[in-house]
């Protein structure tokens, strides 16, 4: 972790099981970057917007991520497909796994914590 405040990114009434993601931006790596929290089994997990096939967005359409049967997390672009528990890769042209940004759900808030690689934009 780091020593910065941990960051509300969203009420968890907006996440609903299997259902649209929402989005906010950070910095990874140096890069200013996408990254998504969804809500999947009841807990709430994050990933950066980021295919491992190709490093591309991965949304069909702003903030859906889901395949049809709320299973698997899918790149638009390649059919990628991530297991949304854990952002491991579950089939097609996968090389690894999302990349994990740790959340946490407190008192009906999400909120991203912020570490050395992953942290908030600079304005």
């Amino acid at each position: 972790m780091s020593d910065q405040a941990p960051v509300a990114v969203c009420q968890s009434a907006d996440l609903l099981e299997a259902g649209r993601a929402v989005s906010f931006d950070l910095v990874y790596g140096g890069q200013t970057c996408r990254a998504f929290v969804i809500r999947f089994e009841g807990q709430v997990q994050a990933y950066l917007n980021r295919c491992s096939h190709v490093a591309m967005e991965m949304d069909w359409q702003v903030d859906r991520f889901f395949d049809d049967s709320g299973r698997w997390l899918l790149c638009a672009s390649h059919g990628a497909a991530y297991r949304p528990d854990t952002g491991a890769c579950a089939g097609g042209p996968c090389k690894g796994g999302l990349i994990r940004i740790a959340v946490s759900e407190v008192r009906g808030v999400v909120f991203w914590h912020p570490t050395y690689i992953a942290r908030p934009l600079e304005f």
